[in-house]
C-alpha cells in the first residue's frame, strides 16, 4: 500500500500548510471602496487680519485602515480531536445499600433456684434479684428514599414490628427477706420570720422622760392660713366699705325747734337767710336728695347757723375738703383742721375765718348719706366741733336711729 504521506490533522476540508511554505500574497486592489481625502483649500484671511500671517497647513492624510482579506486566515480547529462524536451516555452508580438494624434480644434470665442450704449457722440473706429487664419499644424500620425515577429500583421489603419477649414472672421474695426502708424526706425548711422594720431615729428636740410616752408631734398645717387670708380679702374688704355706707345711706333731715340751749328762729329775717343758704347748698351739690338749713340762737347771743343736704356720697373725705375750698372766699377762713368724729366714715374739718366784722369758726360733717355744715360766733373751735356732732345727731336721721 503506497505511503500517501503524514496524516491530515483536523476537520475533514481544511488545509494545512507547512511552515515552510506560506501563499503568496494577493496584490492590493485598485479600488478600497474608501474614497479619497481631498485636499483642503487655502484658508481666507478675515478682515483686518495681517497678512504677515502664513496660512496653517493641512495636516497629513490619515494612512488607510488595514482590511480583513490581507490577513491571514486562522483555523480554529487546528490541533483538535474531532473524531466520533455519538458517545454513549454513562450509566449513574448505583444507590448504596440501605443497611437494616435487627431487633436487640433480651438476655435469657435463669429460674430463681432459692438461697444455698447450710447444715447449720444462721440462715444468710441472699441479695435482692435483680429487676427484670424493661421491654423496649418496638422498632420500625422506615423505607429509603426511592431512587430517582429514571433508573427503577425494587423497594426493599417492609420490616413487620417483633413481638416483645414475654415478662418475667413475679418471685416471692425468701422467708426473712426484709425490703430496704425508703429514706425519709427531708423535713420542710422553718418558715421565714416577717422581716421586722427598723425603728427609726428618734426626732430632734425634747425627749420625753424615761417611762412617759413621747407626746405625738402635731403637724403645723398652713393651708388653714391661706384660706383665712382668702376670706378676709374676698369678703372683709367689702364688709369694711360696705357696712359703713349701709349704716348711713339713705338719710333724711329735719329741723328741731330746740337743741340743747339753742332755739330755732323763726323771724322773716332768718326765714330769708335759710332759703337763700338752701339755694347756695342745691348748686355746689346738684346730686343731693334735699337741702336743709335754718338759724339757732341763745339767749346769751350766741348765733348757729346750719345748713346742707342728704344724698349717698362715695368719697365724704374728699366732699368734706372740697366744702371747706367752698366756704373759704365767704368767710375768709384759715388752715383747716381735722377732728376726728369716731365714727367709721364720717369725717369733720374746721376752720377759723371772719363774717360781719366778728370771728366766727366753720365747720362741715359728711358721711356717706349726708353733709351737715353750720356757722358759729363766739365759740371756740373745740366746742364748735362739739356742738356740730349734737346738731347733727337731732337734725339728721337715718333707718338705723328709726
Amino acid at each position: 500500500m503506497p505511503d500517501d504521506g503524514p496524516p491530515v490533522v483536523g476537520p475533514q476540508g481544511t488545509r494545512m500548510f507547512p511552515a515552510d511554505e506560506q501563499p503568496a500574497e494577493p496584490p492590493a486592489p485598485r479600488w478600497s471602496g474608501s474614497a479619497a481625502v481631498p485636499t483642503p483649500k487655502p484658508r481666507k484671511r478675515a478682515w483686518g487680519e495681517s497678512a504677515e500671517i502664513p496660512p496653517v497647513p493641512a495636516p497629513p492624510p490619515a494612512p488607510p485602515p488595514a482590511q480583513p482579506e490581507h490577513l491571514t486566515p486562522v483555523d480554529p480547529w487546528a490541533g483538535a480531536d474531532t473524531g466520533g462524536w455519538d458517545l454513549p451516555p454513562a450509566a449513574p452508580p448505583p444507590p448504596p445499600p440501605t443497611p437494616t438494624r435487627p431487633y436487640p434480644v433480651a438476655p435469657s434470665t435463669p429460674p430463681y433456684s432459692g438461697p444455698p442450704v447450710h447444715s447449720s449457722g444462721p440462715p444468710v440473706h441472699s441479695p435482692a434479684p435483680p429487676e427484670p429487664p424493661r421491654p423496649a419499644p418496638p422498632r420500625v424500620a422506615h423505607p429509603a428514599a426511592p431512587p430517582p425515577a429514571a433508573y427503577p429500583v425494587s423497594p426493599p421489603p417492609a420490616a413487620y414490628p417483633v413481638s416483645p419477649p414475654p415478662a418475667a414472672y413475679p418471685v416471692s421474695p425468701p422467708p426473712g427477706y426484709r425490703a430496704p426502708v425508703p429514706p425519709r424526706p427531708a423535713p420542710p425548711p422553718p418558715p421565714t420570720p416577717p422581716r421586722q422594720r427598723r425603728a427609726s431615729a428618734p426626732p430632734a428636740g425634747p425627749q420625753a422622760p424615761q417611762g412617759y410616752a413621747p407626746t405625738p408631734t402635731r403637724k403645723r398645717r398652713r393651708w388653714p392660713w391661706v384660706l383665712l387670708l382668702m376670706l378676709a380679702c374676698c369678703c372683709g374688704c367689702p364688709a369694711y366699705y360696705g357696712v359703713p355706707m349701709a349704716s348711713q345711706y339713705p338719710a333724711e333731715a329735719s329741723l328741731p325747734a330746740e337743741v340743747a340751749d339753742l332755739r330755732l328762729r323763726d323771724d322773716n329775717t332768718s326765714r330769708a337767710t335759710a332759703r337763700q343758704l338752701e339755694s347756695e347748698v342745691r348748686k355746689a351739690h346738684l346730686l343731693a336728695d334735699d337741702t336743709f338749713a335754718g338759724v339757732y340762737a341763745t339767749a346769751a347771743g350766741k348765733r348757729v347757723t346750719v345748713f346742707g343736704g342728704t344724698g349717698f356720697r362715695f368719697t365724704p373725705e374728699s366732699d368734706a375738703e372740697d366744702e371747706i375750698t367752698r366756704l373759704t372766699g365767704q368767710y375768709s377762713l384759715g388752715e383747716a383742721q381735722v377732728v376726728d368724729t369716731g365714727v367709721r366714715g364720717r369725717h369733720q374739718r374746721c376752720a377759723v375765718g371772719r363774717a360781719d366784722g366778728q370771728d366766727v369758726v366753720v365747720c362741715t360733717s359728711v358721711d356717706h348719706g349726708s353733709i351737715a355744715t353750720a356757722v358759729f360766733t363766739r365759740l371756740s373751735l373745740d366746742d364748735s366741733a362739739t356742738l356740730l356732732g349734737t346738731l347733727r345727731e337731732q337734725v339728721v336721721t337715718t333707718d338705723q336711729k328709726k
